[in-house]
């Protein structure tokens, strides 16, 4: 039987362990990220984001951020999630496959200075390994979330923001906040909200 109190201290307790190890190692690949999502839309291109499950909701909700608001009223920022479009998803996932789902997305809407941004626990599901080469091919410049080992993402995607947990739902925890963060940063190095 569970202790509810037990368990509710030990999940904070191992959440914030977490944010400390994340907040320890991820200062430096997140100011890359944030440079190379600045150069993107100042540069005229587009953020597309990508995951599948909790990671695909995380993607819709990045994009929303950027192209709505993240804190104040201020011109739109251009992105996508790739995991909306319920006809693309169903066509590309019943005829070309489910490895396909957001390769083909990328191939059809990204442009070479645009961003892709896989979101993923695992680092290791067939779609998103398919999407970054298909980017990295396209000259789109390859980004990710990951967490455990970062999976097959390592060395698809540059750079890489690595959550070091093995639980999945620290992982994507730290994501949505490691997301959120580079959207309020991003907003002020482009100068669209006042510091």
């Amino acid at each position: 039987m569970i202790d509810p109190a037990a368990f509710f201290k030990s999940e904070f307790d191992e959440h914030e362990a977490v944010v400390a190890a994340t907040r320890e190692a991820l200062a430096e690949p997140f100011e890359r990220t944030l440079e190379v999502w600045t150069r993107a839309i100042e540069g005229g291109n587009k953020i597309v984001f990508f995951g599948n499950g909790g990671s695909a909701s995380d993607a819709q909700h990045l994009a929303t951020e950027l192209t709505v608001r993240y804190k104040e009223n201020r011109p739109p920022i251009a992105a996508i999630a790739l995991t909306t479009d319920t006809s693309a998803l169903t066509a590309i996932g019943n005829d070309l496959g489910f490895e396909q789902l957001f390769a083909r997305q990328i191939s059809a809407l990204c442009r070479p200075g645009d961003v892709a941004v896989a979101i993923s626990t695992s680092g290791t599901s067939p779609n998103i390994i398919a999407a970054l080469n298909e980017a990295r091919r396209m000259g789109v410049a390859a980004t990710a979330f990951g967490g455990k080992d970062g999976g097959d993402m390592v060395g698809l995607a540059d750079p890489i923001l690595i959550v070091p947990s093995n639980t999945t739902a620290r992982i994507q925890e730290m994501h949505i906040t490691l997301g959120q963060m580079l959207c309020g940063a991003l907003e002020l190095r482009l100068g669209l909200v006042p510091e």
